[in-house]
């Protein structure tokens, strides 16, 4: 991931709603994630925790940061801990971070070399009270692979087993769902980055070239902007329309068929999120056009229905309700099915079976409770879809929307989405 340089009152600002959320006399510890191995001595690029960046902006491995706001001594409130740089790793690995220059990007004034941390957290821990310590809880994760977080959790309640102990998880998720200005401005940038991918590759798909070569082709505007794939790009052509989570990525695109494009940019560490699907011949055929339109209105219904009080779960289900009803206007469910509609069995499901939004911010999937109720600030998605496997095509359509006090603001309201449009942007090769 390539550093995009943003201001240190982000993170100091982060910092200090933090603080003011914690128990009295209480220290904070939160660790840097792992660089994951692969095979023999390979590793994967390392990939920030991204609470750690949160509240410090720091992309170096084993760093770690200490938040003690009743300490006595002043100096021990804020502590971010690095890397010692020595001739070896500047070598092998290349540059480190200085004090000065942690300084500089954190906005944290005390920075100490990582080999300082067990004295000092000693020292800080046996004079309070309450230890707060992170874990990935987000309700989805898959947690197979032990995190340094894990390994630190274990060992601090080795050390301090009379201590009392708080999930800074909990207080993350709450803090986190909630964007700055900074934020929405990070992520405006990633959604401009996904809409220069998106016209690119709408000028450059036609009947014959590979879902591989329309994936490069996200990846070339994505990376010479220092930008990333979000996530795992889902190219998917024809009857792969309806594979959710489709990626193998590697089937041509046929004449007459749809390409559900569900690839969106990362830049620095905001992400944003965005599905279209085009006629791979440049032309909607009638049947295509239908199910199509009706994706479009949900999704324009569903984006002035994001307000706040709701929770996503809300969403889903008035979504359910307009898919159910455009589904009957398309021939494929009968007014009486609706009728036996549940919402432990929604008539819908046949045809629209995920959710139809989610946080979004550092992480694609942004931390979160379902229980929460959406508030001003919130940056979500709005995904509405219709899959008919039997006539061998699907149809999704997502933007990044920003929730405000007044209203919502689609943040990729530039990019098209209107059948007409992606047909004129296709055609215009």
């Amino acid at each position: 991931m390539k550093p995009v340089p943003l201001p240190a009152v982000l993170f100091t600002l982060n910092r200090e709603r933090l603080t003011q959320l914690l128990r009295p006399r209480a220290v904070a510890v939160l660790n840097a994630n792992d660089i994951m191995p692969t095979n023999a001595d390979g590793t994967m690029g390392h990939l920030q925790n991204a609470d750690l960046f949160y509240l410090t902006g720091i992309h170096q491995e084993e760093t770690m940061l200490l938040l003690a706001p009743h300490a006595a001594d002043p100096n021990h409130r804020e502590l971010l801990f690095l890397r010692e740089p020595n001739e070896h790793l500047t070598i092998w690995e290349g540059h480190k971070l200085s004090k000065e220059q942690a300084t500089k990007i954190s906005g944290i004034k005390n920075v100490k070399w990582l080999a300082e941390f067990p004295a000092l957290f000693r020292q800080i821990a046996c004079e309070l009270e309450v230890i707060y310590l992170n874990s990935n809880e987000h309700q989805r994760a898959g947690l197979e692979v032990e995190s340094r977080d894990a390994r630190f959790v274990r060992e601090c309640q080795q050390m301090f087993p009379l201590h009392c102990y708080e999930r800074l998880a909990r207080v993350m998720h709450s803090l986190r769902v909630v964007k700055s200005e900074h934020e929405v401005t990070a992520i405006q940038s990633a959604c401009d980055l996904t809409g220069k991918g998106f016209r690119r590759v709408c000028g450059f798909v036609k009947p014959g070239v590979n879902e591989a070569e329309v994936e490069a082709e996200f990846a070339h505007e994505f990376i010479r902007h220092r930008g990333q794939f979000a996530y795992l790009p889902i190219i998917a052509s024809g009857a792969n329309n309806n594979i959710l989570h489709y990626n193998q990525n590697d089937q041509p695109c046929k004449s007459g068929e749809l390409l559900l494009l569900d690839v969106a940019a990362g830049l620095g560490n905001y992400m944003s999120d965005l599905t279209r699907t085009i006629p791979v011949s440049g032309r909607f055929s009638r049947r295509q056009k239908q199910v199509y339109n009706a994706v479009l209105r949900v999704f324009r219904q569903m984006v002035k229905a994001m307000v706040p009080g709701k929770t996503t779960k809300d969403l889903r289900t008035e979504c359910e309700t307009l898919i159910a009803e455009e589904c009957v206007g398309l021939g494929l469910l009968k007014p009486s099915q609706l009728r036996k509609s549940t919402p432990e069995n929604p008539a819908a499901k046949p045809y629209f079976m995920h959710g139809v939004s989610h946080p979004i911010g550092l992480d694609v999937h942004d931390v979160t409770y379902n229980h929460l109720k959406i508030a001003p600030g919130w940056v979500l998605t709005c995904e509405p879809a219709i899959y008919i496997p039997k006539e061998g095509f699907g149809v999704r359509l997502e933007n990044t929307i920003f929730v405000t006090e007044t209203g919502q603001r689609d943040l990729m309201a530039d990019i098209p989405i209107e059948a007409d449009e992606i047909e004129a942007l296709m055609n215009r090769r």
